[in-house]
């Protein structure tokens, strides 16, 4: 297995869709990085020359944050918002959607699938009046 940013990306697929495996790459991004580094898409991972990943690698390092330093950085960003007071901040601290979605309806996930209708949590009546 071909190991990037400690992370093991599977060798039958394509090297264009193995680099999403790395939290922080999307396909375009893999695109842009492959092009980069002279690397063919097309390419299956475990075809690839130990060269072509260290180009790979070392394109990554130079360029990116990926994994734990962006899992990092987004982390201490949400802990500014929720320090300053702003209003995502506030959001996150409450648990409730953070980018003007409404909630009225449709925040279910965000807050857990809370249900307070009238009608959600009460059983059938057995026999018809």
């Amino acid at each position: 297995m071909a190991r990037i940013a400690g992370i093991n990306i599977p060798n039958e697929k394509r090297i264009e869709a193995s680099l999403p495996y790395l939290y922080g790459i999307g396909l375009t991004l893999s695109r842009k990085i492959l092009s980069a580094a002279k690397v063919d898409p097309n390419k299956r991972t475990k075809d690839l020359t130990e060269e072509e990943l260290n180009r790979i690698r070392d394109f990554i390092e130079k360029n990116y944050k990926v994994e734990g330093n962006l899992r990092q950085q987004v982390l201490l960003n949400i802990k500014r918002l929720k320090e300053i007071g702003a209003y995502r901040g506030i959001r996150h601290i409450r648990g409730l959607p953070v980018r003007g979605q409404r909630t009225k309806t449709n925040s279910r996930t965000r807050r857990g699938n809370v249900r307070k209708t009238a009608g959600s949590g009460r059983a059938k009546s057995a026999e018809k009046t």
